[in-house]
């Protein structure tokens, strides 16, 4: 297997090759400036109140990254499936102290048409990631992307919008109508980049050990296969031969991450086959991915940072055990293992009630007392039915919706005070400041 640097010589050389032919692979960020001098569309840029880190990518450019004063652009399959991993999310950047929005009109990214093969087109596709990146433009917090789909998505349709002016004449167009510019950002970012930025500040909170754990770890297709030329990597991390992300944080928390023959394999989610083909999709999750980590690698949790992935890799080992193989192997997002380990609660933050395998061992050996806090969570259910207030992350909307009445010429009320919020969300209300 090649390593990152043995990648890079080889671009190069064929970088070198073919400059004589004018083709190489270009910089997309490059491009954009030159379009943004001819006035064609505005770059949404990174600035030194996001707090950015910067980090390498696969070709050995330099990618920053924004850790504060940012755009959540949520999953639609995490909050209707997964809710633990955006909740972690949000408890996380809480716990660090980070200001974001959790912004309640940013729409679907649509990609599931496009990898389903069903209803989209291309100008469609691109005009509405056009609308999502300029409202998190105009109010003025950087997009950080939640699901694998979406981030692949949207760095398929920033190439195309800069590449293809035909595209970016018909997108323009239609924004026109909604009275909104064309605005790329600066970087397409997921949010695991953003975790593997905060690296450090992640583990000076860890409250549970984690170094007797064995992790194993899926790497989601839409992050590093579509436009891999983003795709975060690091020479310290797996001899720089994987992506950087999520293994960084697992190592950073101490667990140790195992090898398994079919780690290149895509979860078997897939979009078209999970529709047309679904126990096609269950059997391969269940026969590359998730036998091969238990059996090769004696995992005890399986790792992911997308959507799709958590929820196939997760909800299809039911199967397997129809046929006999209790295989039975927890499988979490990085944020929502890295939550665990700074002392998240499982199920009120965490959510794994919502996931299918269970994760009692896992707690046992992360030293997390699993039945007192299910004990706890039931009494908070509890409690919430004979009507007491309900724990938050966030005050829901609150600054949101000033601004759209500020926009609107609207005189703002007075302001209420701040919600009750309960001790366990971390540093709340944070949002927006």
């Amino acid at each position: 297997m090649l390593s990152a640097h043995q990648i890079r010589e080889i671009v190069a050389e064929r970088d070198a090759r073919r400059r004589g032919t004018g083709k190489k692979v270009v910089d997309i960020r490059e491009e954009m400036e030159t379009l943004e001098e001819r006035g064609e569309l505005v770059i949404h840029r990174i600035r030194p109140e996001n707090e950015p880190v910067n980090v390498e990518t696969l070709f050995g450019w330099t990618k920053r990254i924004p850790t504060t004063r940012l755009w959540h652009h949520k999953s639609c399959g995490q909050c209707g499936n997964i809710p633990g991993y955006p909740s972690a999310l949000l408890w996380v950047m809480n716990a660090l102290g980070k200001t974001y929005l959790n912004e309640p009109h940013q729409t679907s990214c649509t990609a599931w048409n496009y990898h389903g093969t069903a209803t989209s087109n291309p100008v469609a596709l691109a005009a509405v990631a056009a609308r999502n990146f300029h409202r998190a433009y105009e109010t003025d917090h950087f997009p950080l992307i939640h699901c694998g789909t979406s981030y692949g998505d949207y760095k398929e349709m920033r190439k195309l919008l800069v590449e293809n002016a035909e595209v970016r004449a018909k997108v323009r167009e239609i924004l026109r109508k909604m009275g909104r510019d064309l605005v790329l950002p600066e970087e397409i970012v997921h949010y695991s980049e953003w975790v593997h930025a905060m690296r450090p500040e992640i583990v000076a909170r860890r409250t549970h050990d984690v170094s007797g754990l064995v992790a194993t770890v899926h790497e989601p297709c839409h992050y590093y296969k579509m436009i891999p030329e983003d795709a975060v990597y690091d020479p310290a991390i797996l001899g720089g031969q994987r992506p950087a992300v999520p293994t960084g944080i697992l190592l950073a928390l101490g667990a140790r991450v195992a090898d398994y023959s079919t780690w290149y394999d895509c979860c078997g989610f897939g979009f078209r086959h999970i529709l047309s083909e679904r126990e096609f999709s269950r059997s391969f999750a269940n026969l590359r991915k998730i036998r091969p980590m238990v059996e090769e690698a004696h995992s005890d949790v399986a790792i992911t940072s997308d959507t799709g992935c958590v929820t196939t890799l997760d909800k299809s080992q039911w199967i397997a055990r129809a046929h006999g193989e209790a295989l039975a192997l927890p499988v979490l997002a990085d944020v929502q293992f890295a939550a665990l380990a700074m002392g998240a609660h499982p199920y009120k933050i965490v959510q794994v009630h919502w996931h299918a395998a269970p994760a009692d061992r896992l707690f046992e050996k992360m030293g997390i007392d699993g039945p007192a806090a299910k004990a706890e969570f039931v009494e908070y259910l509890a409690a919430l039915k004979r009507g007491a207030t309900p724990e938050t992350l966030y005050r829901p909307h609150d600054e949101i919706e000033k601004y759209f009445a500020v926009n609107k010429g609207q005189v703002l009320p007075e302001e209420a005070p701040a919600p009750a919020v309960g001790g366990l969300t971390g540093a709340i209300g944070r949002a927006l400041k």
